[in-house]
């Protein structure tokens, strides 16, 4: 899953990317307004987490263009100001939700999942397609009730991507740019040895190849 963060302090951006990376998400970081929305014209995002007192375009202002468009991804303000006033302006300007600075990464982490469900029109914690369950906090993974396996970072990205749209086949290209950000070193063949590791674990149809196309799980297994 592929996350923009927009902050401009750059040991706050550092540690909240790195997080991220280690939480298995596909993190960029940007660090102007006008910057995020360039970047967000060009490129697929799955969330963005949003800072307001950013050089030259405010956060605010980020948020307006981007509901402005219909744009309806999931989206985070992660700011410092607390007063009333900010806070409802971010939520009734489009924010999913507003983290106040200070924060521990863990509530941000479960608070980006939890938007991540609401707008995937799911209150449950776990994804699944009736036969594949995978748990987004402890990137644990089981088939038909058996017993949880644990995935790595990336076989987790790979599987969640698949699971948030089942029955829609993700070509290479799109399932890279879920797993990997920018600067990445993608190896040639990293999605089909990621994809023959979650079948080796969870079973070897569980993960279908359409020729030439991509690859998907069964929608309503």
């Amino acid at each position: 899953m592929r996350v923009l963060l927009v902050e401009d302090d750059p040991m706050i951006g550092d540690a909240i990317q790195g997080a991220l990376k280690d939480a298995s998400y596909a993190a960029d970081w940007v660090k102007d307004g006008q910057t995020a929305l360039t970047t967000m014209a060009c490129q697929h995002y799955d969330l963005v987490l949003l800072d307001l007192g950013l050089p030259g375009k405010d956060g605010l202002e980020v948020l307006t263009s981007i509901r402005a468009r219909d744009n309806p991804i999931p989206l985070l303000i992660i700011s410092a100001r607390d007063g009333l006033d900010d806070r409802l302006c971010g939520l009734d300007g489009g924010a999913d939700d507003y983290v106040l600075k200070p924060f521990d990464m863990a509530e941000l982490l479960a608070r980006m999942r939890a938007v991540l469900r609401r707008k995937g029109g799911s209150a449950a914690p776990v994804l699944g397609n009736g036969t594949v369950s995978l748990d987004p906090a402890t990137k644990e993974a089981s088939v038909d009730g058996g017993p949880s396996v644990q995935l790595s970072n990336r076989e987790f990205s790979l599987l969640q991507a698949l699971l948030i749209r089942p029955g829609a086949i993700l070509s290479r290209r799109e399932l890279e740019d879920r797993i990997y950000g920018w600067g990445e070193e993608v190896e040639s063949n990293a999605v089909e040895f990621l994809i023959h590791a979650l079948r080796r674990k969870l079973g070897s149809e569980i993960i279908k190849n359409v020729r030439g196309v991509g690859w998907m799980v069964s929608k309503n297994a």
